[in-house]
């Protein structure tokens, strides 16, 4: 059973850009979009000579089999997992009393009680629920994937122990899942846009408050609270900075209060309607009123991403990407940011392109229907403020293709 949602009315800013809200509920196949995600892993596992995975974490139990519970916990606690074969039933395995949460779910196979060994959950009682834990895996590997190799993407050191004493192989399913989640079908992109059109209603509101004597985190909690208002689940990071905390970049938001005329960076990261991630970065000057250096950290910021994007087409390798990027100057390079493009769907994901002389991805292309966000942060080593901005665009035929479409400034 899949529960409408309520539409609420237009949201109307008061400046010229305006964002309808739409969740496309009732454009989006979701079981063609839970089918072409399970069959992705699927095909990579095959790929990869593999034949099952275990996975952990909460974005990838979500990618898998569209199942959601308490993500954030999760995120930090073994107790929720589901297994993936190749050939055979797909299992999830299920917080304690929370198998109705997932029982509309068509490609669940099967329901089973979590089997976690973890010591919050467990304390004196953990090595015995371990031994459980590995009897069910080994029970599994008798059936569904008897080379006694498996992929799993999160585990501690006890459990892959416990699983090699009994000849069971553990590889990483990072790479499985990163590539299986790399290409987005229509559904996927109808998703991610009903994210973006959340996170840039929140910029909107955002600009629309700031004002001197609001503090860092009284501007950030309004893109949290409209990304909750609006079907949204979390936001990955807290970073917004103003004035001096803007350089060097990373500084995550605080109590300090906004002073007219001073620069406010900010990146979404935000995961909003149906899991996916809405990442734009976007620069404000309080008042509105650049003066001549904040204009030219915002000019190279634009010129950045404008330069990067304009390089970007589906078969350009990453390495011909990094030896073509736009050069930053000597004098803000060592505040560069840590990437110059990075993936981009129910998180940030694969590929991360670094700065060349950062190493980072040497083998791969672009590719049609990838999602990417275009990375630019300028700030001088030593200088008083910084300049953090971010496009977010799915590569076309041609391109890219802008799928963030909060107006950068006009200075």
């Amino acid at each position: 059973m899949r529960f409408k949602r309520k539409i609420v009315p237009e949201f109307k800013p008061k400046q010229n850009f305006i964002i309808k809200k739409r969740l496309r509920e009732d454009e989006i196949d979701f079981d063609k979009l839970r089918s072409y995600r399970l069959d992705r892993v699927k095909k990579e596992l095959e790929k990869n000579n593999l034949e099952a995975c275990i996975l952990f974490d909460p974005v990838n139990v979500r990618y898998a089999l569209d199942s959601v519970n308490m993500s954030v916990y999760n995120m930090h606690n073994l107790t929720r997992y589901c297994f993936i074969p190749v050939n055979g039933p797909t299992i999830l395995y299920e917080y304690f009393n929370c198998e109705k949460l997932s029982e509309h779910l068509n490609l669940i196979d099967e329901l089973r009680p979590v089997i976690t060994w973890d010591y919050f959950s467990n304390g004196d009682q953990s090595e015995q629920q371990l031994k459980k834990w590995v009897n069910e895996v080994k029970d599994l590997s008798n059936s569904y994937f008897k080379s006694k190799k498996i992929a799993i993407d999160v585990l501690n050191g006890p459990a892959v122990s416990a699983l090699n004493k009994e000849n069971i192989e553990v590889v990483d399913a990072k790479l499985i899942l990163e590539q299986a989640r790399v290409i987005k079908s229509n559904d996927e992109i109808k998703c991610m846009r009903s994210a973006i059109d959340v996170a840039e209603m929140g910029i909107v509101k955002m600009k629309e408050k700031l004002k001197p004597g609001m503090t860092e985190n009284e501007l950030w909690s309004i893109l949290h609270q409209t990304n909750i208002e609006n079907y949204g689940e979390w936001i990955e990071c807290r970073l917004l900075a103003s004035g001096e905390r803007t350089n060097p970049w990373m500084q995550e938001c605080s109590n300090k209060i906004i002073q007219d005329k001073e620069i406010v960076s900010f990146d979404t990261d935000m995961v909003g309607p149906y899991g996916y991630c809405a990442d734009i970065s976007r620069a404000f000057v309080v008042g509105n009123k650049f003066n001549d250096d904040q204009k030219k950290l915002y000019s190279m910021a634009v010129e950045q991403i404008d330069y990067n994007s304009n390089l970007i087409k589906p078969g350009l390798s990453f390495r011909e990407f990094s030896e073509k990027s736009w050069n930053l100057p000597y004098e803000y390079y060592g505040n560069r940011y840590s990437c110059m493009v990075h993936g981009i769907g129910l998180c940030d994901e694969w590929p991360f392109i670094r700065y060349p002389t950062d190493g980072g991805q040497k083998e791969g292309c672009f590719e049609k229907n990838m999602t990417i966000t275009v990375e630019s942060y300028i700030g001088k080593v030593g200088g008083k403020e910084g300049v953090k901005l971010e496009q977010q665009y799915l590569i076309s035929e041609n391109g890219l293709e802008l799928m963030s479409h909060h107006p950068l400034e006009d200075i």
